[in-house]
């Protein structure tokens, strides 16, 4: 009977951990999508200020028109 129960809470054990491992998971998931996010919207804020350079420039040096 002692077996029995020690394979019990083994399994018990293994499962929380699994839990544990699958929520730890989750939040790198969720992390990892928001920084990739966050680098978009850097990159789009910065090529935008490249575009508007680039205009500036044109528009100085009479190459717009």
């Amino acid at each position: 009977m002692t077996h029995n129960k020690q394979s019990f809470q083994a399994g018990q054990a293994a499962g929380r951990a699994e839990e544990k491992s699958n929520v730890i998971v989750e939040k790198v998931k969720d992390a990892a999508a928001g920084a990739g996010a966050g680098a978009q919207t850097t990159g789009q804020k910065i090529s935008e200020a490249a575009g508007g350079a680039v205009n500036f420039v044109k528009e100085k040096t009479g190459m717009n028109k």
